[in-house]
Formats: structure tokens, sequence, C-alpha cells
């Protein structure tokens, strides 16, 4: 797989986002299939009971309750103290974690553009809604091999998403640290409760399967997103191969010699696909969503149907 020669530049929000698209995202929201607790009042509907405007119920008075919550209008007329519960809302977090290894900058269409856009997408459903929203990436060049922005709320945070997304880029060779240290790396460092969206090829000669055990459950519910180059997805139908190749790995340096043919094409996409079965597998087993997309999918499609669907948003 050669390297992306179709680079992007993105400077402003606008270059991530469509401002069509932007448009219809103001009508969805991030869903969960959980209650959460956040830090701060916000737009979430909680189960618990708190100090909206919004009158949940009443509850028999207790000794060292806020007297200023006493229903006096039924004490007036039952001569019992009750005091008045509200509904609370809270804050939900949306944290994308996007893979930047060298792997990800290879493909036409690229596949880290197409992560930053799903990325820049996301995050701008998160900030119109009043969510807490942060964003890792994951296998950069920078030292430690990842780098990350957090506790973004509101409209106005939108291009400081869209500048730490936009000077993302895939370094060439393989990141100081690996996909599995990373996810720990996210794990601890976390905070609240909500929603995380990995987006990678999830393509790792060391696997996926530590780094993915290390962000599942505790509070969040994750989406796997997999996104694979046209060329990487049919070989055979993007671009004239055959003949004896010199492969090397754009991560590691490993090469390897090969003859491509038919029977050898047909192996990989079955290699291929037993490959995605074992992802989805491992995302159910652990209440994890999984979603494969090329990266010549529309940004709309993505966003608006496929995520929808799967009710991420709605």
């Amino acid at each position: 797989m050669l390297p992306t020669e179709s680079t992007q530049e993105f400077r402003t929000a606008d270059d991530l986002l469509d401002g069509r698209l932007a448009a219809r995202l103001h009508k969805i929201d991030i869903r969960t299939r959980r209650v959460f607790a956040g830090k701060l009042q916000g737009e979430r509907r909680s189960k618990k009971r708190g100090q909206s405007v919004e009158f949940a119920d009443h509850r028999p008075y207790a000794i060292g309750d806020d007297l200023r919550r006493i229903d006096w209008n039924i004490y007036g007329r039952l001569d019992r103290l009750f005091m008045k519960l509200f509904m609370e809302e809270e804050d939900l977090s949306l944290h994308l974690v996007v893979d930047c290894s060298a792997s990800m900058g290879c493909g036409e269409p690229g596949k880290l553009a197409f992560s930053q856009r799903a990325a820049m997408a996301l995050a701008y459903v998160g900030l119109v809604n009043l969510n807490r929203v942060a964003v890792t990436a994951v296998g950069t060049d920078d030292e430690g091999g990842m780098r990350s922005v957090r506790d973004l709320r509101g409209r106005r945070r939108v291009h400081d998403a869209a500048r730490f997304l936009g000077d993302l880029s895939a370094p060439e060779g393989e990141s100081g640290l690996s996909f599995g240290a990373a996810c720990k790396r996210i794990a601890l460092s976390r905070r609240g409760r909500g929603v995380m969206v990995v987006l990678s090829d999830f393509l790792m000669r060391e696997g996926y399967e530590d780094g993915l055990r290390m962000l599942v459950g505790r509070g969040y519910d994750v989406v796997c997103i997999q996104v694979l180059s046209p060329q990487e997805i049919d070989p055979a139908g993007t671009e004239a191969v055959g003949g004896d190749l010199r492969l090397k790995d754009v991560e590691d340096g490993l090469s390897a010699e090969v003859t491509v043919s038919a029977p050898l094409l047909e192996r990989y996409q079955k290699t291929l696909r037993a490959y995605q079965e074992r992802l989805r597998t491992y995302c159910a087993r652990r209440d994890a969503t999984f979603l494969s997309v090329p990266s010549s999918l529309e940004m709309s499609t993505l966003i608006l149907d496929y995520l929808r669907a799967r009710g991420v948003l709605g």
C-alpha cells in the first residue's frame, strides 16, 4: 500500500466540516445506552434528583434537608413537611481517539484525512449540544507518542477542536508508543463517563485486543470505526497489480517478497474478512459498537445514516 499522495491541509473548521453537513448536525445529539453523572450541570437527563426547574416528585422531610426546598403548600394542607424534588440534567463526555500511525497515512483517499473529518463532525455534534469533548491522537511522532486536547465545551470551542485535528499527520515509521500502551494511558487519564469513539484501521502488528480491553466498560460506551482504503478492501478492483513485488511495512520496516496472482488476491480478501469478523466479534462480546467503512465513504452517510442506525447519534 502506497502512502497517500493527495494530502489535504486542514486549516479551519470549514476545511474539515462541510457547511451543509454542519447545518444538519444541529438536529442530532450523541446517544448512550447508560445514565451518566458528570461533573458539570449540563444537557443530559439523569435519573438522579437534582436542582433544575423541572419538578419530578415529593419525598418526606428528613433532618438536615435544605429548608428552602420544603413544599409549604403541602404543609398548609396536610400539616406535614415534604421536600420538592426536581429532575437533574448532567453533562456527557465525548472522547474521540484518532489513530495517526504510519499505516493511516496510506491509501487513496487518505484514511487519516477521513478520520480527521469524521472526528470533527462528531466533535461538532458534541460541542453544539454542550457535551464535554476530548480528542486524543495516538501513534503520533510527538515525544510520548500521543497528544490530546480536553474539556472542550460549547460552540465557541469548535475552532479549538478544528485546530487540533487539522494539525495531525501520520509519522514516517513506527511510533514510539504502541496502541495498547496508548489506550492504557487514555483509560487512566479519562474523566467522567460517556461515549468513546476510536477511529483506526486496527492493523497493528501487536494486535488491538490489549488496547480495546483498556477502553471498554468503566462508564463509557465504546464505538470502534475501522477505516480502510478502497485499495485495502479490494486490491484487484482499484489498481493494476500483478507479478513479483517486494512489500515493506511502513511502520516497522519489515519486508517480504510476494508474487501477486488471482489466487493470492482471493486469499487476501478471505483473510481480511476473517480479520474484520474477529474484530466485530471481539467488540460485540464487550458490548462495544463496531463499524467498518471505506475512506471513500461520504461523510454525511457515515454520520447521518450509519451512526444513527447503530444508535450512536439520534
